[in-house]
């Protein structure tokens, strides 16, 4: 289900809007605020895993589209976040293996939507990205992802490492981008497949990093030593779909 992305500003529309399930990516609270209405507030916000950043009444001001926050404006999401059960549900209703992109800590939202829009046209069920120090499905990124957003389910998690440990259980398998590993075409990257790709500057945390089964290099014969992350995305992306296709063949 899409939103158009909007900002709600004031306490009593800002609660609301959590009691009312709407898919809020960020909140921004006055800094040093304690006051009832805005503790509870941060109370909701906590439940749902939503990110706060506490800035000064100046910058709420320049935020505010109606000059009236009260302490508080909520960005809600351009799009309805799935669940992570509804990717490995989609998989199962094509009769294929899962294969999954996991997003660890995306930044720019030029690159998350570029990320989806790959994660589509590559055949994946779908994409996880976790709730804290990531953009959200901001407007940005679903202009970005060029329609693919209705296609293609995004889960956020509030921890990844736990969930690649839980997805293991489903019998998946994780490679994460990292030039220190095995050249890309030297891993079996058949079957049931999570692929997880880093923050733009730092690459895949140690935590996440350490739950992957395979760390896969990209040959790189520039002057250069590194790839934008949703360009990294799709190389690795159209591997993982080439052995894909070839054990289709095969069978």
């Amino acid at each position: 289900m899409a939103y158009q992305e909007l900002q709600i500003e004031g306490r009593n529309a800002v609660i609301e809007a959590f009691r009312a399930g709407r898919p809020i990516d960020r909140l921004y609270v006055l800094d040093g605020c304690q006051d009832g209405p805005v503790s509870t507030i941060k109370r909701e916000a906590k439940k749902h895993g939503t990110l706060m950043k506490y800035v000064d009444r100046e910058r709420l001001d320049q935020l505010s589209g109606t000059g009236k926050h009260q302490g508080v404006i909520a960005v809600v999401a351009a799009y309805q976040y799935a669940e992570v059960e509804d990717i490995l549900e989609a998989a199962r209703k094509k009769g294929e293996p899962p294969f999954i992109f996991l997003l660890d800590n995306i930044e720019d939202p030029h690159n998350l939507g570029a990320i989806i829009r790959t994660a589509n046209l590559a055949g994946a069920h779908g994409v996880i990205i976790p709730k804290n120090r990531a953009v959200g499905l901001t407007a940005t990124v679903a202009k970005t992802s060029a329609g693919a957003l209705n296609y293609t389910p995004v889960a956020r998690v509030t921890n990844l490492a736990n969930t690649i440990e839980d997805l293991k259980k489903e019998g998946l398998w994780f490679v994460c981008a990292d030039m220190g590993g095995t050249v890309m075409y030297d891993l079996d990257l058949k079957g049931a497949i999570g692929l997880v790709i880093g923050n733009e500057g730092e690459g895949v945390g140690r935590l996440v990093r350490e739950k992957c089964d395979m760390i896969a290099s990209i040959p790189m014969k520039g002057d250069i030593d590194s790839l934008n992350a949703s360009v990294a995305a799709g190389v690795l992306a159209y591997e993982i779909v080439r052995q894909r296709m070839s054990c289709e063949v095969s069978s």
